[in-house]
């Protein structure tokens, strides 16, 4: 674990300006996602202020929100629910778009062309229309988020690791393999999956950058995490009638989404691998 952490750490120092800033950005979300709402100095729904949109002051930092909220508080539990299901929504759909990859490449033949032409039924959808669809049928619960919104970029996930999966199972490696008699399970865990790790790990990135904006979307129509609790989408919904006066209670949500959006973008682009030329 420690020389985990120590090659981490020298990697980042190593790395350019940008690449250190995205990965500050990212390891500050992920830790105000963990241990935000345990040092929140309010409860998510507490009254705390007879005003309302009232600006920054010691005793609250982001001002109050069009209830008299704590804004501050209401955001550290928000990030907990903006990153925890937009990771595990991407992973999700990572992990399912990858298998049936997988299953499809090596199987071939109908398997192959039924399951293909699921996922080009299925992304000719747009996401925020499947979402809602969904949504405005199964509920807004948070399983049924997470599954809502991993289920809208399996097909995306899908295609790309298709395409990995169908180049390197023509190599022959993979020829060895098949003529050992190895079964496809073995193929596809040992031999096909490690050398799409990398570029999986770059579209895992922007798959939970876009299921962060998706959430956020369907929050901001009122669709997403209920009230009391709420994500950063809902943030900015609710305290919509705050912008003409610039309320902090709609900014600082707005700018957190922006800075984890960006941040992660930035952390994907680091990890193009390097010209080894």
């Amino acid at each position: 674990m420690k020389r985990s952490i120590s090659l981490l750490v020298g990697a980042l120092t190593r790395a350019p300006l940008a690449t250190r800033v995205a990965a500050g950005f990212v390891g500050f979300w992920l830790v105000l996602a963990v241990g935000g709402p345990w040092v929140a100095p309010h409860p998510v729904g507490a009254f705390v202020d007879q005003d309302v949109f009232s600006g920054l002051s010691a005793r609250l930092w982001l001002g109050s929100d069009y209830l008299g909220r704590d804004v501050f508080s209401r955001l550290l539990y928000g990030a907990r629910y903006t990153v925890f299901l937009g990771l595990g929504a991407a992973l999700l759909a990572a992990c399912c778009g990858t298998a049936l990859a997988l299953w499809a490449t090596l199987s071939g033949g109908a398997i192959d062309e039924v399951i293909s032409r699921l996922m080009d039924t299925l992304i000719s959808i747009p996401s925020k229309i499947l979402a809602l669809v969904l949504v405005a049928a199964c509920g807004s619960s948070l399983p049924l988020l997470l599954l809502i919104c991993a289920l809208t970029y399996v097909p995306g996930n899908f295609r790309i690791a298709r395409a990995l999966a169908m180049n390197l199972a023509a190599l022959d490696f993979v020829a060895a393999a098949r003529a050992r008699g190895e079964r496809k399970f073995a193929i596809a865990l040992h031999e096909v999956l490690p050398n799409m790790v990398h570029p999986l790990l770059a579209d895992l990135g922007l798959r939970f950058v876009f299921v962060v904006l998706l959430l956020s979307g369907l929050s901001f129509l009122g669709l997403g995490v209920q009230p009391p609790y709420a994500d950063l989408g809902s943030l900015v919904r609710e305290n919509i009638s705050g912008l003409t006066e610039g309320a902090p209670a709609i900014l600082a949500p707005a700018l957190a989404i922006a800075v984890l959006t960006v941040g992660t973008n930035l952390l994907i682009d680091a990890l193009k691998p390097e010209d080894k030329r």
